[in-house]
């Protein structure tokens, strides 16, 4: 059950359950295990499931008319993700989700999680929280995208998410921030050579 532990103190930061409405909680989740550069989600398929990151890094993009790719969300340990338009409305997914690591993911089906809101309105509490700090960040960073230079957009990056400069791919960061993967070379390069 020791994957399940950093999943408890994500949900006990969130709500106040007793350990019993944990372990009904927990027991609606599956555990994952994906290689790198493997799929979860994929276009025209239906998303059943959102996941939980235990350990690792994964990316979820799409692909647009001309070949070019966007990455729409990045997630490492005690994040989530899925194609959340095609999780929540069960219709065919547009994103790309995949592993940049192997990664040990905590699942939970559309089904189970209908099942866990209507058991328990703690839990429903728990899915609306986690919502709405991800339409938030969500609004944050578009503003931030139509705002901001491309150099504001990765300092800004830098500064929040540091972890995330390590193990995300120069090209998925890029394309994450909305440059190419050569200015972010070069910003990169800038920044360390400010320090040296």
């Amino acid at each position: 059950m020791q994957h399940y532990d950093s999943l408890k103190k994500h949900v006990l930061k969130r709500v106040s359950l007793t350990e019993n409405e944990l372990e009904i909680f927990c027991n609606h989740f599956q555990v994952t295990k994906v290689k790198k550069r493997q799929f979860i989600i994929q276009p025209n398929f239906t998303a059943k499931s959102r996941y939980y990151v235990v350990q690792g890094a994964l990316r979820a993009y799409i692909v647009g008319d001309e070949g070019q790719d966007y990455t729409i969300q990045l997630a490492i340990e005690d994040w989530w993700i899925s194609d959340y338009n095609s999780y929540i409305y069960q219709q065919p997914a547009t994103m790309f989700v995949i592993a940049l690591e192997a990664s040990t993911l905590l699942e939970i089906s559309f089904e189970n999680e209908k099942k866990l809101k209507s058991l328990n309105h703690k839990y429903e509490t728990y899915f609306r929280i986690i919502a709405e700090s991800s339409t938030a960040y969500m609004q944050r960073r578009i503003t931030t995208g139509l705002t901001k230079s491309a150099e504001d957009r990765f300092e800004h990056f830098q500064e929040r998410y540091p972890q995330l400069m390590q193990r995300i791919p120069q090209y998925a960061l890029a394309s994450f921030l909305g440059m190419t993967t050569e200015y972010l070379s070069k910003l990169r390069n800038k920044r360390v050579d400010k320090k040296s």
